[in-house]
């Protein structure tokens, strides 16, 4: 057996965490310890774990999250009003393959941003496709999506996230542009994907803030509302201590 050109063969079936491990056995000896069955079972685990590890990692860059948050540091103390049984039960992912909503308020710096970006890094690691961005930011880059004619290509981006993540909802007046820009986003994902928002606007403002024709800010809240997990945050800032910002 040619192990040099077994190795190379596997590199070019794009194999190179096999063919990596397939030459250390080779190097120090260690091939006559394991069945053909057991030593295939090796090296196809170790190609798996490597392949997944990029694509946690691509899934990661791709999310572009502000923030390394972690479910493992959330705060759990009386005064934030996050029940640990209820939120546990939502770290399980369910209802992104439910196709369902969370929405996340609470007073500037009690930990809104670190909880929804927690999620999505959860989320990531599950295997979900996730995106992350402040809803102003995401607007203002679709109006300009608009300009150059490139909007549609942009909703079709977003439609294809498993997990899309609005912070700071609302912190902005919206135009008509926004209103309608809206619209399309949740409308296209609605039952279909996952859409979890952050504000600092409590629920009942929320059709004042989307303002312009009441029909549509009807149409808008009842798909964004009636389909999704609702958690109010309370408590002191967090900015100061262990979660030095959202």
């Amino acid at each position: 057996m040619n192990n040099n050109q077994t190795i190379e063969k596997l590199k070019t079936m794009r194999l190179g965490a096999m063919a990596q491990l397939h030459l250390q056995h080779v190097n120090d000896n260690r091939l006559g310890g394991m069945t053909c069955d057991e030593y295939l079972a090796v090296l196809t685990d170790h190609q798996w774990e490597e392949r997944e590890n990029k694509k946690v990692d691509r899934l990661l860059k791709q999310a572009s999250f502000r923030q390394n948050a972690n479910l493992a540091n959330i705060d759990y103390s009386p005064e934030r009003n996050l029940d640990k049984n209820m939120f546990a039960r939502l770290c399980t992912l369910d209802f992104i393959s439910r196709r369902e909503g969370l929405i996340i308020c609470g007073a500037s710096g009690v930990g809104k941003s670190y909880l929804v970006q927690a999620l999505g890094h959860q989320a990531c690691l599950s295997g979900y496709k996730t995106f992350y961005t402040v809803t102003a930011r995401l607007f203002k880059r679709l109006k300009l999506s608009k300009v150059d004619g490139t909007y549609l290509k942009e909703l079709e981006k977003l439609v294809k996230v498993d997990l899309l993540i609005l912070d700071d909802f609302g912190l902005q007046a919206f135009d008509n542009q926004d209103r309608e820009t809206l619209m399309d986003i949740i409308d296209d994902r609605h039952g279909q994907k996952s859409t979890l928002i952050s504000s600092q606007i409590p629920v009942s403002a929320w059709y004042e803030v989307i303002g312009g024709e009441g029909t549509l800010a009807d149409a808008l809240l009842d798909r964004i509302v009636n389909s999704s997990h609702r958690i109010d945050l309370k408590g002191k800032s967090l900015r100061n201590g262990i979660l030095k910002k959202e």
